[in-house]
C-alpha cells in the first residue's frame, strides 16, 4: 500500500475501535514497525488539524483515539441526546490526583492520606472509568492497587502522566501519614511510592486542570 492508504488504514481503523488502541496493535495490522506507525499516526493528526476538521487523533501514552473535538461537544450531545455528566466532587478530585501522582496505590494508603473512608469514591472514579485495578500488592492480604486509565488522560487533556503539572517541593522526600494500626498498613505504605508531605487534595498549580466536567 502508499503512503496514503496506509494512512487511510490507519484512520479507518481508530474509526471502527471507538477506543485508544495500543500502537503494536495497529503496527501488526498494518503490518509495520512501531516507529514508522507512529510516525504515520502523527501525520494523520497533523493533517486532520490542518485541514480544520471535525475529527482528531489523539494520543494517550502508547495508544490513540480518533475522537470529535471538544468545540462541537454540545452540537453532538444535542443531536445525539447525550446527557452531561455531573462534575466531580472535591473529594473525587482529590482522591483521583492522589492516584495519579502516586499510582500504582491502594485504598489503604489514600484512606490514610484522606483520613476518611473511600471506599464509595474509588467506586466512582471506576465507574466513570478514571481510575482502575491494576493488581495487587504482594503483601499478606494482596490489597488491590489502582491507577489511572487512557481515559483520565484524556478527560484532562494530557498525552502522558509526565504532562501532570509538579507538585510543591517535588523533589523533597514525603512523610507517611500517621496510622494507629501497625502492620499491613505499614507494609503497605513503605511499598508504595512517597508523598509529598505538603500535598493537601489538587496541587495549587493543577487547579485549572483538574476542575473540569468529566464528560
Amino acid at each position: 500500500m502508499t503512503v496514503q492508504e496506509l494512512q487511510a488504514a490507519a484512520e479507518a481503523i481508530l474509526f471502527a475501535s471507538g477506543e485508544p488502541l495500543e500502537t503494536p496493535r495497529i503496527a501488526e495490522a498494518l503490518e509495520l514497525d512501531l516507529e514508522y506507525t507512529e510516525a504515520l499516526l502523527d501525520k494523520l493528526a497533523a493533517e486532520l488539524d490542518e485541514r480544520g476538521s471535525g475529527l482528531c487523533v489523539l494520543k494517550l501514552d502508547d495508544r490513540y483515539q480518533l475522537c470529535s473535538r471538544t468545540q462541537f461537544a454540545d452540537i453532538i450531545r444535542s443531536v445525539l441526546e447525550v446527557k452531561k455528566n455531573s462534575p466531580l466532587s472535591s473529594a473525587a478530585l482529590e482522591v483521583l490526583a492522589i492516584v495519579a501522582y502516586n499510582q500504582p496505590i491502594t485504598r489503604s494508603y489514600i484512606e490514610q492520606v484522606r483520613g476518611v473512608d473511600c471506599s464509595g469514591v474509588i467506586s466512582t472514579l471506576c465507574q466513570r472509568d478514571l481510575i482502575e485495578e491494576m493488581g495487587r500488592l504482594d503483601l499478606p492480604g494482596r490489597p488491590l492497587l489502582y491507577g489511572t486509565t487512557p481515559e483520565f488522560l484524556k478527560c484532562f487533556c494530557l498525552s502522558s502522566l509526565s504532562e501532570l503539572p509538579e507538585l510543591p517541593d517535588k523533589g523533597a522526600k514525603g512523610e507517611r501519614p500517621e496510622t494507629d494500626d501497625a502492620g499491613d498498613d505499614t507494609a503497605e505504605g513503605e511499598a508504595e511510592f512517597e508523598l509529598n508531605a505538603e500535598y493537601d487534595g489538587v496541587p495549587e498549580d493543577g487547579d485549572e486542570m483538574f476542575n473540569v466536567d468529566v464528560e
